[in-house]
């Protein structure tokens, strides 16, 4: 298996640049995918400010407006990939051995896009009291990683439905309509498997999706608030004490 990998840091507030242990944020994302050895090329869908924080043989295109249009952004200047890896540029923490598990895990069931979680046990274990959005199902309580490994040929695909998905989000009765009350109500009331939810969102976004249980939180810790940041400095050393801007 192949794989490119599309960093995407294209949010206003310029997040990727902030200082973790005297380096930009960006950086320790770019070298943990350098470091495990599996990824092919890499592009990195950003502002131009990026450019001074990257190797030179890493590709900056610009972001697009939203994550969706980035990634087709990223995915147009690697030609002739056959799968991409999408990686926020707010995980410094992620590990190289992270990459590495995860798309070993995906390489053992055949689909179209693997998506990872952290189950809360692991999460609190290694990070007590790091707050994550978690969601309870039947088979356990877990949250979201911030990578996606897909089908270059199933990108287009699934960036249309997820869009669809994204416009009727202020419609909740057609959105409703569209996921199905059933699987609301199963989710609701926590008795929603994983193999269900791969199920039904294959349907959705009209992909064979599946969800990949990572032994490695860092995977889905993403700075998104000040407590993040100063998780990420106290791991990986303070340098400049640039303050965190909210979106």
């Amino acid at each position: 298996m192949e794989v490119d990998a599309v960093i995407l840091a294209g949010d206003k507030e310029g997040r990727g640049l902030l200082s973790v242990g005297s380096r930009p944020m960006i950086a320790w994302v770019v070298e943990a995918l350098l470091a495990s050895s599996r990824i092919r090329r890499m592009v990195v869908a950003g502002p131009a400010e990026l450019a001074s924080a990257l190797p030179r043989d890493i590709t900056l295109v610009p972001s697009g407006r939203t994550t969706v249009d980035s990634a087709l952004n990223g995915a147009a200047a690697l030609p002739a990939s056959e799968w991409l890896l999408l990686v926020t540029a707010d995980i410094p923490l992620l590990k190289p051995e992270a990459v590495r598990d995860f798309l070993d895990r995906c390489r053992e069931r055949p689909a179209d896009f693997y998506y990872p979680i952290v189950s809360r046990e692991c999460n609190e274990a290694s990070y007590p009291g790091v707050k994550r959005t978690y969601v309870r199902l039947r088979d356990g309580t877990f949250t979201g990683g911030n990578m996606v490994l897909i089908k270059t040929s199933a990108l287009l695909t699934c960036a249309r439905q997820g869009q669809k998905l994204v416009r009727l989000r202020k419609s909740p009765l057609a959105l409703s309509r569209l996921i199905g009350l059933k699987f609301i109500v199963k989710f609701l009331t926590h008795r929603l498997t994983i193999a269900e939810a791969e199920k039904h969102f294959s349907r959705l976004l009209g992909a064979r999706g599946v969800g990949i249980i990572s032994p490695y939180p860092e995977i889905g810790i993403d700075v998104d608030k000040e407590s993040d940041l100063e998780l990420a400095r106290r791991v990986l050393g303070s340098g400049p004490k640039e303050s965190f801007i909210e979106g």
